[in-house]
């Protein structure tokens, strides 16, 4: 495996794409295999080539190249955002969600987990917090016109990224560690344990996992019928939810 991110490269990148800087995001993607990070930067790049920003169009050709060539769940979907430029994708009408908090809401436990969007915010509401208490506008909880329901997927396709990373791994030894650890029961869990003690493999793996997250929720999110909001980078948040801290309700205000 070629050398990827390092951590400051990665921070570099999300800050640009928090302040919408295309000049600073098209700087941060030389810092790495964009191939890692085209989910999370496909947005920006689009805006950015929109834009007309000096590299921008270069940067989104090289996107679009690497997306057809690797083809995972959700890259055909952004590559038709790279296309689009400014306009909105033919039939998806933008949605302003985050599709980190998105895939967190796909990809949980089906007996537990699950959620909805606020369409007219893009926050994405996990279904515990409806247990919590009453929730946003309670009188307008069941209005199609307002909430899109998020269901659980589960872990199979997680499981699959597990199979496809070990498949990348370098180290014969290391890979054949992890094949063992995902047969069975705990396969999670184990996985985990033996990456644990390989940093630079486990920054990779959960680079690799997040891409493939993204690209899942943005397929889903075309499924429904939506796209992520031309033009709007900033990452969002799970509504009730504090950046660096687990999820706690967000309370209504008085």
């Amino acid at each position: 495996m070629v050398e990827g991110w390092d951590e400051d490269g990665l921070r570099a990148l999300r800050g640009a794409l928090h302040a919408q800087d295309g000049v600073a995001l098209l700087a941060a993607l030389r810092r790495g295999p964009v191939r890692e990070v085209l989910q999370l930067a496909g947005d920006g790049v689009a805006g950015a080539a929109a834009q007309g920003l000096p590299g921008a169009a270069e940067m989104a050709a090289l996107f679009l190249g690497v997306l057809q060539e690797r083809g995972f769940r959700g890259d055909e979907e952004l590559v038709d955002r790279l296309r689009a430029g400014v306009a909105a994708i033919l039939l998806l009408r933008p949605l302003a969600v985050d599709l980190e908090m998105l895939a967190m809401l796909l990809e949980g436990d089906p007996a537990e987990s699950g959620g909805r969007i606020d369409l007219s915010t893009g926050e994405c509401w996990p279904a515990f917090t409806d247990e919590l208490g009453p929730g946003p506008e309670a009188d307008e909880d069941d209005d199609p016109e307002r909430w899109l329901y998020v269901p659980a997927l589960g872990s199979r396709a997680g499981y699959r990224d597990m199979e496809l990373f070990i498949e990348e791994v370098g180290d014969a030894t290391l890979a054949n560690r992890l094949r063992i650890a995902i047969g069975g029961r705990g396969a999670f869990r184990r996985f985990k344990d033996v990456l644990a003690g390989d940093e630079h493999s486990w920054r990779r793996y959960h680079r690799f996992r997040d891409e493939r997250q993204r690209g899942r929720a943005r397929a889903w999110l075309a499924e429904e019928g939506y796209c992520p909001l031309s033009g709007s980078w900033q990452p969002g948040r799970v509504a009730g939810t504090d950046a660096g801290t687990s999820v706690a309700v967000r309370r209504p205000a008085s």
